[in-house]
């Protein structure tokens, strides 16, 4: 029998990161962006994970030792930190800080969450009440506004849920048009939400991959089926899901509420817990 030496790690890894990239590709190519800039944009990104990666070495990011862990030139890199460094001094100027944390949910967000999780908003089936408008209510719509924050009007709030297509206004009150923040009607909104979640999966896999965590990241495949069981899966993921959601959403509403009373140091972890369903014709 004839054998084959094994594909090297690196090349082996590279395959898997092409794989994973083809979605990504193809959402680039539906909006213009071919492989030219996608591959200078992508000088930045290599050049900021090996300062991050020499850093975990506790190695010093010399121009040097940058260009031969990212690959990326002398030169490039030599204008791309001058350009950081301008953006850094620039920011200070203004009396910003160069590095900010990821920002956190938006109010938004938040207000749908606590919609879907808190009892006096849900129905006894447990589905998110239409809630009527009032401020002296405080199971009303603008009392469940007031709950998260009273720095923004209840008006405001309900204008953008109206414009991201996630809630709306009806003669009884103002309903939720999905068990979840997912808007509908602004591409920015859905953008961010595809990034942060595409992102978040990612560095999970990656981080069990390179040793550093134990991260929940699984699936269940099955193949050799039809259309009609791949749409009923489908239904049977959407009902865990919702189940799901609403249990690791009360316990993480009952944290966030607790951890307040701890100082700001203390509080600078964040998570993410998400699920997916995907179904194709097998090629």
């Amino acid at each position: 029998m004839l054998k084959t030496q094994a594909q090297p790690v690196t090349a082996t890894v590279l395959d898997r990161v092409l794989h994973a990239l083809r979605p990504l590709v193809r959402l680039l190519l539906h909006h213009g962006v071919n492989y030219g800039a996608l591959a200078a944009a992508l000088k930045r990104v290599f050049l900021e994970e090996a300062q991050r990666e020499l850093g975990r070495r506790s190695m010093v990011a010399t121009a040097s030792a940058l260009t031969l862990l990212s690959g990326v030139h002398r030169r490039d890199v030599r204008t791309l930190l001058q350009a950081a460094d301008d953006e850094a001094a620039a920011s200070r100027r203004r009396g910003g800080v160069p590095a900010a944390p990821p920002p956190a949910p938006s109010l938004a967000a938040e207000v749908v969450g606590r919609w879907m999780q808190q009892r006096r908003f849900l129905t006894r089936a447990g589905h998110p009440r239409v809630l009527p408008r009032g401020a002296d209510d405080a199971d009303s719509f603008d009392g469940l506004v007031h709950g998260v924050s009273r720095d923004v009007r209840p008006r405001a709030v309900l204008d953008e849920l109206v414009r991201l297509g996630v809630a709306e206004v009806a003669p009884e009150g103002v309903r939720l048009l999905a068990e979840g923040f997912a808007p509908r009607r602004a591409g920015d909104e859905m953008a961010a939400l595809f990034a942060a979640n595409v992102h978040d999966h990612a560095a999970a896999a990656v981080a069990n991959l390179r040793g550093e965590a134990n991260f929940l990241e699984q699936a269940v495949f099955v193949d050799e089926i039809t259309e009609a069981s791949a749409h009923l899966l489908q239904q049977v993921g959407v009902a865990a899901w919702k189940t799901a959601m609403r249990e690791v959403m009360a316990a993480a509403h009952e944290r966030f509420d607790a951890d307040q009373a701890l100082p700001a140091p203390q509080r600078r972890q964040r998570a993410r817990f998400g699920i997916y369903f995907y179904s194709e014709p097998q090629e």
